[in-house]
């Protein structure tokens, strides 16, 4: 076998990348979230199939497949003789091929007479430390030239697909490390003394898992884990988070006396600007290893921290043994931070065990952390994809257009809520504020196909918003596009020294019309049903006359619904704060109205057009 060869089995095989694959818990078989993964590969891409594909040691198969022909898409799976994804995995990097019966890589692979593979784009799927599972791929049954934009979708869905990889192995660890402490807590009783010991940290291991598996932030998770060792492992106990040179940038310390809380706020307070580089906290953030003593003088700390104060602190605590250790990041092992155990005089020095229980503790707490950052990471990613699709509203005279997105705060960082604005040719001016059903990605890319489509056929037509509306079910329906939505659809034209508004509603909550005198308006309609659901020929087009001074205001639900009220209360609630605040100008009264929303758990649009 020639050397490339071997290599390429080496990598197949790899133990470790097989362990992970078997940790997804993936089969060739029907998985919503994969699935789900690649329907939006081909409905954004436009191409006839797209898989997410897991590829082991002597075959690839499909827990997520759209638009594979059979007998494939019920086998789910083939033999590597017919996988272009086994490339993407041995070489760990994305595999492009516009026309693939000309490259010597893979023309001679069966899949392109067996399954009409002729153009592949495949971007890797990567466990948490970097070993390639498989490929997230669009394949097109002709030569397609593939752009720099599909590419960047393609992407970043396999961005969001390896997460859900992540997620599951992480799950799979964590069972496993359950399933080993109740083992090991079984072993211990046989010895009464060490079965006591073990029982106690193989609980607090159990215990701090379930917390790193819920959260770990700044400020209220460095206290749980502090807290969770307190008093089984120590007398007290300190957690920092470290800077890039290994500087203290944040602390959280407790001691299991409750009367000592003033004394362990004030020294996690002065770890902030108290410390020496020949400080034990900050050699660990450097040099990365565990630190284990006993029986240092008062000289001796006094000579390595800036602050005496530190070490009266330290003394009132009891300070007889300590041991600490980084808390590292488990793929870049860069140091996060650290955990430091500290016992008086009256308890046991630490031995070599507790110190292995330390590190095992800060290794958890690690890999947390850096879930926490790579999924503030992902939401930040998402945010920005939604704003994206958010259009920048036009500047048109006599119009002043303020708008406003703010997502939810629980579950998916996106969602379906949408606003737009444009100027028609014939002068008039189109609004439009709906919202797609769901909070994640799907919700996101559905909400940019009905926007789109509103635009598409609303401009330079002439038409009233009804008959748009009716247009737009009708292409949602024909296009088949899998999705439910409300909308509002309004135009606005100029009439002598005011203006006239014609909008139709699609189950959504009602326009509201400030006047100049602050009086404030419901545009109360009889329901119409939402669009996706069933095709209406005829929608209704409503019409008022609006004077000059006057504030239109178009919002989704999440303006005006909360748990424990019905809508109408909520739209009392924001017509009275639109009565009470209507002179203030168009931004500052969008911050005023997205501020009301309190802790929102659905996404929110609002626009706002004031009338000059």
């Amino acid at each position: 076998m020639a050397e490339d060869g071997w290599q390429e089995r080496e990598r197949l095989d790899d133990p470790a990348r097989l362990r992970s694959l078997r940790q997804v818990g993936a089969e060739a078989a029907p998985d919503p979230a994969f699935d789900r993964f690649a329907s939006l590969v081909q409905r954004m891409l436009g191409v006839p199939v797209a898989l997410v594909s897991l590829v082991d040691d002597h075959r690839q198969y499909f827990p997520g497949e759209a638009g594979l022909a059979e007998p494939w898409a019920g086998k789910r799976e083939t033999p590597l003789s017919h996988s272009f994804c086994r490339h993407v995995v041995t070489e760990g990097v994305a595999k492009v091929f516009p026309d693939a019966r000309i490259y010597a890589q893979v023309r001679d692979n069966l899949a392109i007479p067996d399954l009409g593979v002729v153009a592949y784009a495949g971007v890797p799927l990567n466990d948490a430390e970097g070993r390639t599972l498989g490929s997230l791929c669009a394949i097109d049954t002709e030569p397609r030239a593939w752009t720099a934009d599909e590419l960047a979708i393609l992407t970043d869905l396999a961005e969001a697909c390896t997460s859900e990889l992540r997620l599951r192995i992480a799950r799979a660890q964590a069972d496993e490390a359950r399933q080993h402490a109740e083992s090991a807590r079984a072993q211990a009783e046989a010895a009464q003394t060490e079965a006591e010991t073990a029982h106690e940290q193989l609980a607090m291991l159990a215990e701090l898992t379930e917390t790193f598996a819920t959260t770990f932030d700044d400020g209220a998770g460095m206290r749980k884990l502090a807290a969770g060792v307190v008093p089984r492992l120590a007398d007290w106990c300190l957690v920092t988070l470290a800077t890039k040179d290994g500087e203290v940038r944040h602390a959280a310390a407790v001691h299991r006396d409750p009367e000592r809380a003033a004394d362990m706020e004030r020294y996690a307070e002065l770890l902030l600007t108290g410390l020496t580089p020949r400080s034990m906290v900050p050699v660990t953030h450097r040099l990365g290893q565990p630190v284990r003593r006993s029986g240092d003088s008062r000289e001796a700390m006094l000579a390595r921290v800036g602050d005496p104060e530190l070490v009266e602190i330290a003394e009132r605590l009891g300070s007889a043994s300590y041991v600490i250790v980084p808390v590292t990041a488990p793929v870049t092992q860069e140091v996060l931070g650290s955990l430091s155990l500290v016992n008086g005089p009256g308890r046991p020095e630490f031995s070599e065990a507790d110190e292995r229980t330390a590190v095992d503790i800060a290794r958890r707490a690690g890999l947390a952390i850096d879930n926490s950052r790579l999924y503030a990471q992902q939401r930040h990613v998402a945010e920005v994809l939604q704003h994206s699709m958010l259009p920048a509203l036009p500047s048109i005279p006599g119009f002043d257009l303020h708008a406003r997105y703010l997502p939810a705060q629980d579950g998916a960082a996106v969602g379906g809520d949408w606003y737009d604005a444009f100027a028609q040719p014939d002068g008039s001016l189109m609004l439009a504020v709906g919202d797609v059903s769901g909070h994640d990605i799907e919700a996101a890319a559905s909400m940019g196909q009905l926007r789109n489509l509103v635009r598409g056929d609303a401009y330079g037509r002439d038409d009233d918003p009804g008959p748009l509306l009716g247009q737009l079910d009708r292409a949602v329906h024909g296009l088949a596009l899998p999705t439910a939505a409300t909308a509002v659809l309004a135009r606005v034209r100029r009439a002598g020294d005011g203006y006239d508004v014609a909008f139709a509603n699609a189950g959504h909550p009602p326009p509201m019309l400030v006047h100049p005198d602050g009086r404030v308006e419901v545009w109360w309609e009889t329901p119409e049903p939402l669009l996706g659901l069933l095709p209406r020929t005829v929608r209704t087009t409503h019409r008022r006359r609006v004077p000059s001074g006057s504030t239109l205001v178009l919002y989704t639900d999440g303006l005006v619904e909360r748990p424990e009220e019905i809508l109408d209360e909520g739209i009392a609630r924001v017509r009275l704060s639109l009565a009470k605040h209507a002179g203030l100008p168009g931004d500052e009264l969008c911050e005023l109205l997205m501020s009301g929303t309190g802790r929102h758990t659905d996404d929110t649009a609002l626009l706002l057009v004031r009338f000059g």
